[in-house]
Parts: C-alpha cells; structure tokens; sequence
C-alpha cells in the first residue's frame, strides 16, 4: 500500500484523468440510459460538454487557470444547448478547490463568483414546476453551499501552505543566523587563545631570556648563580609549555585529550607566584594586597592576572636594568582594583599602544581588550618623573 500512495503522489495527472475518465463514463451513460434526459437535452452538444469538464478535472493541477476557464465555457455552453445536469458538474467543484488552493489570486476570486452564480443560473435554467419560485430559491440556495464550501477548503488549503512555508523559511533563517553566530563565537574564542598565547609566550620566554643572559654572564665567576639561572629556566619553560598545552588543545578537534594534560587557569592567587618569579629573575617588585580578599568571578581573576603580567613583562622589556615596580591589588565591595606601576626608564607610550616595541604583540591593546569584556576601565600612561603607571577597575558584575 505504501508503494501505492507513494506512486499515486509522484504521478497525481494520472489519479486525475481516472477520475475525469469516471466523470466522463457517468455523464455519458447517465445521458443515454436516462428518458428524460435524452427527450429534453440537446444531445449533440452533450458530449464536448462532457469532454470539457472531464478534462478540466484531468489537467487541474497542470494549468489551474486555463481548466477554470474551459470549465467555466462548458457551464455557460451548458446554459445555452439545454443540457441539464450531469455527473460531469461535479468537475466545477473539483476546479473550484484546485484554483482556490493553488492557482493565480485572479483566478481563485474568479471561481467563487462563478461558483456562487451557478446554482442560481442553474436553478432559473431548470426550474422545477412543482415547487414554486420560493422553493426554488431554497433550493438555488442549497446547491450554492457546496460551491462555497469548495473554494473555503481551497482557500485554507492556500493560507496553510503559506503558513508552513513561511514556518519553513523562519527556521531557515535562524539556522543560518545560528551558523553565523556560532563562527563568531569560534573566532572570539581563537581571538581569546591568541591573547593567552601572547601573554603566556612574551612573559615566560621574556624570563628565560633574562635567566639566560644572567647565567651566560656569571658562569664562570658564580657557578652556583647560573645553576640558579638555568633551574628558573626549566621550570619557567615547563610553566610555559604546560599553559600552552592548555590553550592548544582547545583548539584541537575530534582528538581525545586527556584530563590530566590541562591546568586551571590563573587567578589572583597566583599573583603572588608572578610577583616571586619576577624577583627571581632580577626585577625588584613590592607587592601588597589592601581590602579583604574573597573569591571572584574566573573571568576577572584571569583579567587581573593577565594584566600584572603583561605589565611585569613590560617593565622588564623596557625599565631597563634597575628598574623596580610596585603591584597593587584592592578590594572594593562591587570590583576589584588593579595598580601597577614601574620607575624605569620606559618605552613611548605609543610603542605601547602598538603592542610593544616591535609592533607585533598585544600589549596595552589587549590590556584594553581584557578589560573591556569584564566591563571595567584601564587607564595606562607615563608617571611624572619617569616610569610607567596602568591602573584597572575590574567589576564583579559587567556593566549593561
């Protein structure tokens, strides 16, 4: 039965020209068995007639409008050679419904005048004595109801598809809209990546390379120095590549990865580990927490971090070799405060705003940035006197 259904859908002309055969059949036979009929009607022009709406009903669904109008000059060629009702009428209903589901707006208005005008005419045309001008307007009345009610479940039949077609193209578009912002999801989150990978790689490589000249130097002179030197070296590498392990490997897909293989992400607790690397690599650093610490949201710890980091590796890119600074955090009831400032000789602040002194990093830039999807502010400049100052309000709620 499925096979059926399915061929009857993928060939509808052929369901309907049964039908119209059908139609045909029941027109013509019921004109020859029937005495009455063959005494009053015109016979010859039974059979275009019968022709006309048979095909009308065969070719609905290919040309709608033109079946209309063919149907239409057999009801009034019906009219005018007296030839009474047939079977064969049941097509005008048929036409009527196919026009008001899918044919031209035209076209659907054009079938309900013609179908509301038609059992009327019909009814003048053949008048029945016995029942009187009243009872023949009942029953004109009557036979104009299933006309009615042809072009009402064409109509709706329209006002639905329409319905899900534009249901169809809603969801279309969402999914594209879907599409659309999961890419820029990936491309904020491998923006994210980036500017970890950036504050990873310029302050870790920035302390081995300092570890690294001091080791160099004092090699021969204070042997145990550079063994100092070169454990700081390992075990900053080994930070750096545990972090980068850490952040590739969101951007691996399809791979398993295992658990252990990540680390947290810092927060300001390990402010005070920066802070001791720091002293350990040569740069003087005072570090001092005011307020009562509490836990904040990962999303400003890792903000914070960032920035004293960022601006740690700064002051020794460019203090200079006796450079010191100072590191500040603060904690108020609704944020939390950041200041960080160096007496060093410094870099142009415009070298800063580029992102360091070659032009390719993130530097204040992605401080900026940082800040910005905490919903805080970031002020950074030059002190008086010399040095550099960057000082941070970091919310616990972003602003709306």
């Amino acid at each position: 039965m499925q096979r059926l259904y399915d061929f009857l859908r993928r060939h509808p002309t052929w369901v309907d020209s049964f039908w119209a055969v059908v139609l045909l059949g029941m027109s013509l036979v019921g004109g020859a068995i029937d005495s009455d009929y063959a005494e009053s009607m015109n016979e010859a022009a039974l059979v275009p007639i019968a022709l006309a709406l048979s095909l009308s009903v065969a070719l609905r669904r290919r040309m709608p409008e033109k079946m209309l109008v063919l149907a239409a000059a057999a009801g009034i060629a019906q009219l005018i050679f007296d030839v009474p009702r047939i079977a064969g009428d049941f097509a005008m209903l048929v036409i009527i419904y196919t026009v008001a589901a899918i044919g031209a707006r035209w076209a659907s208005w054009f079938a309900l005048a013609g179908g509301l005008c038609a059992a009327p005419l019909a009814q003048m045309r053949w008048a029945e004595d016995q029942t009187g001008m009243l009872g023949n307007a009942v029953l004109a009345i009557i036979l104009t109801v299933p006309f009615a009610l042809a072009w009402v479940l064409g109509d709706s039949l329209r006002t639905r598809r329409a319905y899900f077609a534009q249901l169809e193209e809603r969801a279309a578009r969402l999914e594209k809209e879907r599409e659309a912002q999961a890419k820029v999801a990936v491309a904020a989150e491998r923006a994210r990546i980036a500017r970890e990978l950036h504050d990873v790689v310029a302050h870790n490589v920035s302390v081995m390379v300092v570890q690294a000249d001091g080791a160099a130097y004092v090699l021969d002179a204070a042997p145990d120095q550079a063994k100092k030197a070169l454990e700081t070296i390992s075990s900053t590498g080994r930070q750096a590549l545990a972090e980068m392990r850490r952040l590739l490997g969101v951007l691996r897909t399809g791979e398993h990865q295992e658990v252990g293989e990540y680390v947290p992400q810092p927060d300001v607790e390990q402010i005070d580990d920066l802070v001791e690397q720091c002293r350990t690599a040569g740069l003087p650093v005072d570090f001092k927490i005011e307020g009562t610490p509490r836990p904040l949201p990962s999303g400003v710890e890792l903000t914070a971090y960032r920035i004293v980091q960022e601006a740690l590796t700064n002051t020794r890119k460019h203090g200079g070799p006796n450079a010191g600074a100072s590191v500040r955090l603060v904690y108020f009831d609704d944020g939390l405060g950041l200041l960080v400032e160096d007496d060093g000789k410094g870099a142009p602040h415009e070298l800063y705003e580029e992102g360091g002194v070659d032009g390719r990093g993130h530097g204040l830039i992605g401080m900026r940035e940082r800040v910005g999807m905490v919903g805080g502010t970031l002020d950074a400049g030059p002190r008086p006197g010399g040095g550099f100052r960057i000082s941070a309000l970091l919310p616990l709620k972003p602003a709306h």
